[in-house]
C-alpha cells in the first residue's frame, strides 16, 4: 500500500462511540477519520484518498447506514472499500439487510475491545492482501502483454525468415531462366486460390487450414528449383526434347526435392520446407500413375503435388514459351477437363473449373509482358 498506516473511517452520530473507537483504533496504529452523518461520510471519502475500512453506524438521522452502504457500493471508486456495521441491533433480519446492502461484517454495541480489534485487523489484512493480489495480477498482465508482443515479433521474424529463404532459393532457378520469374508468381497464386476453394469442402477442411494454405502459397515457388541442375542446352532448347534429353529434364524433380530435403535437415524447425519438398518431387506425377519420377497414383500423391500439378500445367499452356505459342484460356480449360481423372485429381479439376476466372485474372496480372 502507498501509505504507512491503514486508514479507517468511523461514521457514528454518537460522539462517545466515536471517541471510544478513535482511542481503540489509534492504539492499534491506524489512522482514524471521524464523521457524524452520511453526508460527512461522503465528504471525507471525497477529500481523503486511500480509505481502507469504514466502520458505519446503522441508525443515523439524515441517512441510515444501509443507504450509505448501498451508495458506496454503487460508486466505482469506492465500492471495494470494506464496510463493517456498528449497531445495537443483533437480530438476523437486521444483519441480513446489512449484508444485502454490501457490508462484510457486524460489530454489536457495546464494543468489546479485543473482538473489535480482531475484526478490524482481519478486514484490513484482507484488504491489503487483495491490493497485493491486484498489483501482482497487474504485473502478470503487463508481463503477458509483453510476452505476447515478443511471441508476435518472433513469429514475424520466423515468417520473414521463411519468405527470405524461399525467395533466395527460388531466385537460383529464376537466374537460370528469364521466363521463370512470372511463372513462379503466377503458380503460387494459382495454388493459393485452389487451396482456398478446396478448404470449403469437407474432404479437405481438416488439412487445408489457413496456416497450411499460407505455407503452400509460400512454398510453391520452389517447385522447379531442381532445374538449376539441368544443362542450358536442354533447359533453353527451343524445339522438342529428345527422349534422352527429356530423361535428363525429368530429373529436376529429384534434384529439387533432394536439395530441399538437405536444407530441411539443417533447418529442422522450419516445417514449411516439407510442402516445398513435396511439390518439387511430385508436381509431375499423374492421377492415373503414368507420371514421373516415381509413378505415384491417386492419393499416393500428396495434396500439395496434386494442386501444383494443375497450376503448373495451366501456366505451361497459356503463356508463350520459346518452344511453343500461347493458347487461349478457354483452350487451356478444355485440355485440363480432358485430363480429369487421368492427369489430374478430379477434385482439383472441379475446383479449377469453379474458379477459372481467377486463373484468368492472375495470368493477366502477372503476364510475361
Amino acid at each position: 500500500m502507498e501509505h504507512n498506516k491503514p486508514k479507517i473511517l468511523v461514521v457514528d452520530d454518537d460522539i462517545k462511540n466515536s471517541k471510544l473507537l478513535l482511542e481503540i483504533l489509534a492504539l492499534q496504529n491506524y489512522e482514524v477519520f471521524l464523521g457524524g452523518s452520511g453526508k460527512e461520510c461522503f465528504d471525507i471519502l471525497e477529500s481523503v484518498s486511500g480509505i481502507d475500512l469504514i466502520l458505519l453506524d446503522v441508525m443515523m438521522p439524515d441517512m441510515d447506514g444501509y443507504e450509505v452502504c448501498r451508495r458506496i457500493k454503487t460508486d466505482a471508486l469506492l465500492k471495494d472499500i470494506p464496510i463493517i456495521f456498528l449497531t445495537s441491533l443483533d437480530d438476523n433480519e437486521s444483519q441480513l439487510r446489512g449484508f444485502d446492502s454490501g457490508a462484510v461484517d457486524f460489530i454489536t454495541k457495546p464494543f468489546q475491545r479485543k473482538i473489535l480489534g480482531a475484526r478490524v485487523k482481519t478486514q484490513i489484512e484482507l484488504r491489503q492482501s487483495k491490493e497485493k493480489l491486484n498489483k501482482t495480477n497487474a504485473k502478470l498482465e503487463k508481463f503477458n502483454c509483453k510476452l505476447e508482443d515478443i511471441v508476435k515479433s518472433r513469429t514475424r521474424e520466423l515468417t520473414l525468415t521463411q519468405e527470405v529463404t524461399i525467395e533466395c532459393m527460388a531466385s537460383l532457378a529464376e537466374s537460370r531462366d528469364a521466363e521463370t520469374g512470372m511463372h513462379i508468381k503466377r503458380t503460387k497464386y494459382y495454388v493459393k486460390e485452389l487451396a482456398l476453394y478446396l478448404k470449403g469442402k469437407p474432404k479437405y477442411k481438416d488439412f487445408l487450414d489457413n496456416r497450411t494454405i499460407d505455407m503452400l502459397y509460400q512454398s510453391a515457388p520452389l517447385h522447379d528449383i531442381g532445374k538449376i541442375a539441368i544443362p542450358d542446352s536442354i533447359l533453353h532448347k527451343p524445339g522438342k526434347l529428345t527422349n534422352e534429353e527429356f530423361s535428363v529434364m525429368k530429373m529436376h524433380t529429384l534434384y529439387g526435392s533432394k536439395a530441399i530435403a538437405e536444407s530441411e535437415e539443417k533447418l529442422t524447425k522450419m516445417s514449411f520446407l516439407r510442402y516445398a519438398k513435396e511439390m518439387a518431387a511430385t508436381h509431375h506425377e499423374k492421377w492415373d500413375g503414368t507420371g514421373y519420377p516415381l509413378g505415384l497414383k491417386a492419393d499416393q500423391i500428396p495434396i500439395s503435388g496434386r494442386i501444383m500439378a494443375l497450376a503448373d500445367v495451366y501456366d505451361a499452356l497459356v503463356p508463350k514459351r520459346i518452344y511453343k505459342d500461347a493458347i487461349s484460356h478457354e483452350q487451356a480449360i478444355e485440355i485440363i477437363k480432358e485430363g480429369r481423372g487421368t492427369h489430374f485429381d478430379p477434385d482439383i479439376v472441379d475446383a479449377f473449373l469453379a474458379i477459372e476466372s481467377k486463373f484468368r485474372e492472375i495470368a493477366s496480372l502477372f503476364s510475361d509482358n
